[in-house]
């Protein structure tokens, strides 16, 4: 049970600002608990795109405080952020996975308010394919 809690959590840390790598704790407990790698595969998926929803909540309120000092973007790096997600569109949510720039996404999807419905699943999807890729890898080698 605290495998699953781990790996729950770890997922969900890692989605958010906070630099964290759940991969790795993904594939320690694959070892501890081969049997249960679905569910492994399904908390992580699913903590990784809670914290990327959190993301998202905080990149639409947070903007109102936009013109505040302490704002952690200047304005001319969300204008090129906003323009570059306009460019992609909300596909470009697929790539929420991607250990550089991910998080960063999720949080403009906030900015532009992307609803929460298509938010979810595009990141989801990307994030489950990933953390499949990452079991697959570790069943492989690692048992």
């Amino acid at each position: 049970m605290l495998d699953y809690i781990i790996v729950f959590s770890s997922s969900l840390l890692a989605a958010t600002i906070a630099p964290f790598y759940s991969e790795v704790v993904l594939a320690a407990a694959l070892i501890r608990q081969p049997d249960a790698a679905l569910l492994l595969w399904l908390l992580a998926s699913v903590g990784n795109t809670l914290g990327s929803i959190i993301n998202w909540w905080l990149g639409k309120y947070l903007l109102h405080y936009r013109h505040k000092r302490w704002f952690p973007i200047k304005e001319k790096q969300l204008a090129r952020a906003q323009a570059g997600f306009q460019r992609f569109g909300v596909w470009s949510l697929l790539l929420a996975w991607a250990p550089v720039g991910g998080d960063a996404l999720t949080f403009i999807a906030g900015i532009m308010k992307v609803r929460l419905l298509p938010f979810t699943l595009l990141v989801f999807i990307g994030k489950a394919t990933r953390y499949a890729v990452v079991l697959y890898f570790a069943d492989r080698f690692l048992l």
